[in-house]
């Protein structure tokens, strides 16, 4: 039956799978400490598999150390993607992906034409263990150093966690007890930026890097240079706007400011500063941030920085009467440009239903919900305080965002629509003024 469905929609069943295999096994009496209600178990599921990172309970706490290794194969598996472990088991016996699974391992990631599948996903694999395992070691001598409970399981944890841009935290506090930490700081920040950045850029730098191709691609360049200015430029105006972290130590205070930068560009979600202490300017540099920060192939949801680049690219282009778009000295094809715009307007009209359906079940306020909303679709998983205390009309509101979030706005409006025919039209009838 899936071998007929196209790829996209393959890929959001096998999210909807992985998030009902993993709210079966949360609901279990045995992985819990305290009773846990199964909208809640629905929620960690989900947001585990999406790898967003919002809790509507502590999972430090409320599940024992059965439940939190469950909560974590489920990051990492939504973390390098529903496809990579069947099909590097696949590979691991038969040594070859047939051609469907092949066709959606690429459609997964996003790669390029020049990126063979199968090659792709034994990188993927070695990429992820080395990272993580490096990422352990690290946090496991910082806590250690720090007399932290369980130390080398945190770190595992914290470090899975981190590469897949999860967000999950087994500290009641994220990371604000390491706030002015820059060791940890420093290393939960490389593990976000090599996953956020996504697959195919590491791969494509790792090549280049090695001498296998004399450059990289201009995709990956695209990425580069607007991570870059996301977090440069985001640190600069969220120190400056925000008086609590001007008033700290210049270090600590330009720490803080970069990691939740970082925090919600790579959508990672961790916090080390909480977020409704921030003003109102650095609130709307964050629903910015979230909405664009996450690069094609990683693990982050929501609109991409390629999308981005290309709005931009376009904007410029129209201003400049220009019967092309280019970016960067290079022209982007018709339907590039119709992707980007089509995402942009089905992600706007996806965030104003959601947020009115949630104005209409909660009595928060606008600004509260609206960065719930944003941080669900983008799978970053920061929040205002609001998830815990939510309705479960609103729960089960923000697993949808969250799944839609994970497989990408319009590859999950591709994914549930059905295939139509071109209606012959009628030239210059179709005309509207802008």
């Amino acid at each position: 039956m899936l071998k007929n469905l196209p790829p996209l929609s393959i890929l959001l069943f096998g999210y909807i799978l992985y998030t009902c295999f993993g709210w079966a096994l949360l609901s279990l009496p045995v992985v819990q400490t305290e009773d846990v209600e199964p909208i809640d178990s629905l929620f960690i599921a989900a947001s585990a598999v999406s790898t967003t990172g919002l809790t509507t309970v502590d999972v430090g706490t409320s599940y024992n150390g059965f439940g939190q290794t469950l909560i974590l194969l489920l990051i990492q598996a939504g973390g390098i993607g529903f496809m990579t472990f069947s099909s590097f088991l696949l590979l691991a016996t038969n040594h070859k992906l047939s051609r469907e699974r092949a066709k959606v391992a690429k459609t997964a990631f996003a790669l390029p034409d020049d990126f063979g599948p199968a090659r792709f996903v034994w990188y993927v694999i070695r990429f992820t263990l080395l990272v993580e395992l490096a990422g352990a070691i690290a946090l496991w001598w910082i806590f250690s150093a720090n007399d932290v409970e369980r130390p080398l399981w945190n770190a595992l944890f914290h470090s899975v966690s981190a590469f897949c841009t999860a967000g999950f935290s087994l500290f009641p506090d994220s990371l604000n007890r390491f706030s002015t930490s820059p060791a940890v700081c420093l290393v939960v920040s490389c593990l976000s930026f090599a996953g956020a950045i996504g697959f195919v850029v590491v791969a494509d730098l790792w090549n280049r890097i090695s001498g296998r191709q004399p450059h990289i691609h201009f995709f990956s360049r695209v990425v580069f240079r607007v991570t870059f200015w996301f977090v440069l430029t985001g640190t600069v105006l969220v120190y400056n706007l925000s008086s609590e972290l001007r008033e700290l130590p210049v270090g600590d205070g330009i720490l803080m400011s970069f990691f939740q930068v970082m925090s919600a560009t790579t959508t990672v979600g961790f916090s080390s500063v909480d977020v409704a202490s921030f003003p109102a300017a650095v609130i709307m540099l964050f629903f910015f941030m979230m909405i664009f920060g996450a690069s094609p192939s990683g693990t982050g949801g929501g609109l991409k920085s390629t999308t981005l680049a290309t709005l931009v690219g376009l904007v410029n282009s129209t201003l400049k009467r220009r019967k092309s778009v280019t970016l960067y000295g290079r022209t982007l094809s018709d339907d590039h440009l119709r992707q980007a715009t089509a995402s942009l307007a089905f992600y706007l009209m996806l965030l104003f239903t959601a947020v009115l359906l949630l104005l209409v079940f909660e009595p928060s306020s606008l600004d509260a919900l609206l960065f719930e909303a944003i941080s669900a679709l983008g799978t970053v998983g920061l929040s205002m305080g609001v998830t815990g205390n939510l309705t479960d009309p609103s729960k089960v509101l923000l697993v949808f965002l969250m799944l839609v979030g994970r497989i990408g706005v319009l590859s999950f409006g591709l994914a549930v629509s059905m295939e139509d025919e071109e209606p012959d039209a009628q030239q210059g009838e179709g005309e509207l003024p802008l």
